[in-house]
């Protein structure tokens, strides 16, 4: 027998995602758009985002994604692809920032300036542009949820993704200090921490024998994480099931870091 809800439902919402044309991105578009929303579906190549678009429209029906490429390190592509997904689709419910970049694998000690300031501008200064560009609609209609993809990376120093976890860690910082400021408007802010997670993004962390056999003797459900293991969680946040949850860091790692 069918459970009648309307926890999850997400029909009528406008959903914008970036970095959402293959892995994380991709499932939790797709989530979001198996729930209702419509959903708009950007990254850097525009012929991805079409290709990623199909798969969706395919299953949830046509016109239920759209494709709008957009480079984040640039605010005007940021503010072209934010009025675009307004023309098309209406206002801003949902914001997803998933788009990230890891130019450097490495000590800090070695780090070029050029690859710092383009890993803090990327992954930090774009999700603060894109939640300002998107706040409005939300404080508008007295509701919204804002997502920032951080990492479980910004629970711990490394040797070689420092300066990537640290920008992790000031996403969570800006996800608090967003909750904080939107709040009383009816605007929650939270972030999703996945641990490893089999994406091509990742590939060089997981693609190799002693990875595999670590998350089967390592990792509390002993396995890696699935693209699809973004889904619930991004449904979640989106909808009425987590009105009351804001300024929160959730970890996605398969209970890697449930002690953090």
């Amino acid at each position: 027998m069918a459970v009648p809800t309307t926890l999850f439902d997400l029909t009528g919402k406008v959903a914008l995602l970036t970095g959402a044309s293959k892995g994380m991105g991709l499932a939790m578009a797709e989530g979001l758009a198996e729930h209702g929303a419509r959903v708009v579906v950007s990254s850097r190549k525009l012929d991805q985002c079409e290709v990623a678009c199909q798969q969706i429209n395919d299953k949830c029906g046509e016109e239920m994604a759209i494709p709008v490429a957009c480079n984040i390190g640039y605010k005007d592509q940021l503010e072209a692809l934010v009025g675009e997904t307004r023309d098309r689709l209406g206002p801003i419910d949902i914001l997803v920032a998933n788009a990230g970049i890891n130019p450097f694998y490495g000590p800090m000690s070695e780090i070029p300036d050029s690859a710092f300031d383009k890993i803090m501008s990327s992954n930090v200064r774009s999700n603060h542009w894109l939640a300002q560009m998107v706040a409005p609609d939300m404080v508008a209609s007295g509701d919204g949820s804002m997502m920032i993809t951080s990492s479980t990376g910004a629970f711990t120093p490394s040797l070689t993704l420092g300066t990537y976890a640290i920008s992790k860690l000031a996403d969570i910082a800006l996800v608090r200090n967003l909750a904080l400021e939107y709040g009383p408007a009816g605007v929650r802010v939270n972030a999703i921490c996945p641990g490893l997670i089999k994406t091509d993004f990742a590939r060089a962390l997981w693609d190799n024998e002693q990875a595999k056999r670590n998350a089967e003797t390592n990792t509390p459900l002993r396995r890696l994480g699935e693209s699809d293991d973004l889904k619930g969680i991004a449904v979640f946040l989106a909808s009425p099931a987590s009105a009351y949850i804001t300024g929160q860091a959730i970890a996605v790692c398969g209970g890697t870091h449930m002690w953090r």
